[in-house]
């Protein structure tokens, strides 16, 4: 066994471990909806990797490629011929630099491919029209049968891999300077990716010889999908490709009565679709109720969802992470009062240092925001991130914080531009806020997002979720939110219909992977209105 184990090592293993087992289901789809739901062995996944690894081997050869080339998969990362072209260009020896369809600017990507020293780039043909001009040779991504044509070329040599040499490289959800950033991934660093996957996607159940059943998580061009399906291959587990990310809640019964899921995976945002139904529909909060394990990642669940789920004994389980280092803490797998706290994962190393000075507020008491502790993955920790993206001190400064609820159980608060600054330094829970808003004006809004970095007191946008009067509906905001508002500090408070602004639904800015609002880009796009409220130049 090679010290350092990537995706491909575990697909072999699993390959000669479950040859037989199912390691997909594919939706099949008609007018009529799903027909059926098409199984893929894991003797046959490896097979076809195998099979896209001597296509492109042989096609990207011929144009004067050498092993160790980056070259660009700009994909949807939702099909298994996705997986197949993904894990074939790395099983030829090339370092796939994965772009999904989320990032539909060709400018962007050509900047990216040239940042990366890509050698060439495949793309989805969905963007046949626009491939114009690009850097590098070009090419279409092979379909399943396409593949074929290479069935007798010979099969390159298995990767091997020093500690330093790249695997992937993924980007950033959300824009730097109008670009994402790069994220290198080197063998080490996948590495961890292994035996982090294999820690969170550990049955929950203790049926010998049960297969796990569990749903695709997004995009295998991004991180989250990609480190699940390396943690369902150790465990020999089935995933499931749905006919969408946001599928309905009629699909997910479909999926548990014909494909026997027990697993769900999914993006908070998602979840709450379905948490939402389940107030509604006794059947569906029982199907839900009769799952081992509902995954959850990407952001926090709102906490009147949290909260129904566990007065409803549904067996929630946060998984936190993101792009640079993919999951790194695990809440607890019970439903009492404990299972919000977050854990991280076995064999790493990360210090949680304060978030900043206390502030403080009259009386002299020092608040509640003094026990911020910001998540620093430190320079010896096995998934610590790839050196360009660290600080000068050679650590990771994640942004994310946290309130320690005991021994090596974290609460989390938010990333550091949720808690933006005022005028004078004083910290403002911006995700408090959000959160009393979504719960007290559900029917008005859609989404919102709190800004206000740097400025007297913080300012709510608004997409709304009715036809209201524009004014009206500030006003009845305001209204709702008057009692939250009141119990909060002074440089914290929005009790002025004037810092409710209304956009139309689905135009402020948000990031590529999960749809999240972006707090910065809105103060940017948004700076000339904002120095106009608050009477600044």
């Amino acid at each position: 066994m090679p010290s350092l184990l990537t995706h491909l090592n575990v697909l072999q293993e699993a390959a000669i471990q479950y040859p037989d087992r199912h390691a997909f289901r594919l939706a099949e789809q008609s007018l009529a909806g799903i027909n059926t739901w098409t199984p893929k062995t894991f003797s046959a996944f490896h097979a076809d990797v195998e099979l896209a690894a001597r296509y492109w081997s042989s096609n990207l050869s011929a144009q004067g490629l050498t092993p160790r080339s980056v070259v660009g998969l700009w994909l949807a990362g939702m099909d298994y011929s996705d997986v197949v072209n993904i894990y074939g260009m790395s099983r030829a020896g090339f370092v796939p630099q994965l772009f999904s369809l989320r990032l539909p600017n060709p400018t962007v990507v050509y900047e990216l491919l040239e940042r990366a020293q890509a050698k060439a780039l495949v793309y989805d043909p969905s963007f046949e029209s626009i491939v114009i001009k690009p850097p590098v040779p070009t090419q279409r991504v092979a379909s399943l049968d396409e593949l074929e044509s290479c069935a007798e070329a010979p099969l390159p040599p298995f990767p091997s891999l020093g500690s330093n040499d790249l695997v992937f490289i993924f980007h950033t959800s959300g824009s730097t300077s109008g670009s994402p950033k790069l994220v290198p991934c080197d063998a080490r660093w996948v590495n961890s990716v292994v035996f982090k996957s294999r820690e969170a996607s550990a049955p929950a159940h203790r049926v010998p010889h049960k297969q796990d059943v569990c749903t695709w998580l997004g995009s295998m061009c991004h991180i989250g999908q990609t480190f699940m399906l390396i943690g369902s291959l150790q465990h020999g587990s089935c995933t499931i490709q749905p006919t969408k990310i946001a599928f309905s809640s009629e699909e997910l019964v479909d999926m548990i009565t014909r494909c026997g899921l027990n697993r769900l995976h999914q993006f908070a945002t998602f979840l709450s679709t379905h948490l939402r139904h389940a107030r509604h529909n006794p059947k569906l909060l029982a199907y839900l109720q009769s799952l081992d394990t509902i995954l959850y990642s990407g952001l926090p669940l709102p906490q009147e969802d949290e909260d129904f789920a566990y007065q409803n004994k549904l067996r929630l389980v946060n998984l936190f992470g993101s792009t640079e280092c993919g999951a790194m803490m695990l809440s607890q797998r019970t439903c009492g009062p404990e299972a919000r706290f977050l854990t991280p994962l076995k064999g790493l190393h990360y210090g949680f240092f304060p978030a900043g000075p206390a502030s403080n507020h009259d009386g002299g008491q020092v608040s509640a925001n003094s026990q911020l502790l910001e998540l620093v993955i430190l320079s010896d920790s096995p998934d610590c991130p790839h050196a360009s993206l660290r600080k000068p001190d050679g650590h990771f400064h994640t942004g994310d914080l946290f309130l320690e609820a005991g021994p090596n159980q974290y609460i989390f608060r938010g990333r550091d531009d949720d808690w933006i600054k005022s005028l004078n330094s004083l910290r403002c829970d911006t995700r408090a806020i959000e959160e009393n808003v979504r719960a007290t004006c559900g029917d008005l809004v859609e989404e919102c997002i709190v800004v206000g970095s740097g400025r007297a007191s913080p300012a709510l946008f608004v997409e709304p979720a009715t036809e209201m009067d524009d004014e009206k509906l500030k006003v009845e905001i305001i209204r709702r939110t008057r009692a939250f508002h009141a119990r909060r500090y002074i440089h914290e408070r929005i009790t002025d219909p004037d810092f409710v602004i209304v956009a139309e639904r689905n135009t402020l800015p948000r990031t590529a992977t999960k749809g999240n609002i972006r707090r910065k880009a809105v103060e940017e796009t948004y700076k000339d209105l904002l120095d106009e409220l608050y009477g600044e130049d």
